[in-house]
């Protein structure tokens, strides 16, 4: 890949990647480690891409792989959620309490709902690149929306 493809590439795509990896992680600092990880092996790669839609399914697919890669490693640390969630600035508590309740789903639940409702990929689309059945991601999309509900009405719950 030519260092200005690379640039532009990177310039479009980062945050994608760093959130995708987050979403994951849950982890700002892993998600920065996997974000490095992911373009230096862009960089590397001798991949010839078709489009900008397989550029963005191929850094996708590679940043997940990388996450389960770091998960699976022993060195692994982690920084709670709650000490990133504070570093965070939303336009509404509501959004605020959202973000909370996404990221305490499940991973299964969070990165079919993350991948869906905030990067617009259909359950085809990601059934392809978390690498299981699309029946499978539509039954966790319908499970991860669920739980969310529930968790927000218990919230509101609390509230009043």
């Amino acid at each position: 890949m030519q260092a200005e493809q690379f640039t532009r590439v990177a310039r479009t795509y980062m945050d994608t990647v760093y959130r995708v990896a987050l979403n994951y992680m849950k982890s700002p600092d892993a998600a920065d480690d996997i974000t490095q990880e992911v373009f230096l092996r862009l960089l590397r790669s001798q991949t010839e891409f078709a489009s900008e839609e397989h550029i963005r399914h191929w850094l996708i697919r590679v940043t997940i792989n990388e996450c389960k890669r770091d998960l699976a490693s022993r060195w692994r640390r982690v920084e709670p959620l709650e000490a990133y969630a504070e570093k965070l600035s939303f336009s509404s508590e509501e959004n605020s309490e959202t973000y909370r309740s996404v990221m305490r789903l499940p991973r299964k639940y969070r990165m079919v709902i993350y991948l869906h409702y905030y990067e617009g990929y259909s359950t085809a689309e990601i059934a392809q690149l978390l690498g299981s059945k699309q029946s499978t991601v539509c039954t966790q999309l319908e499970r991860g929306r669920k739980l969310l509900k529930n968790m927000l009405s218990e919230a509101n719950d609390d509230e009043n």
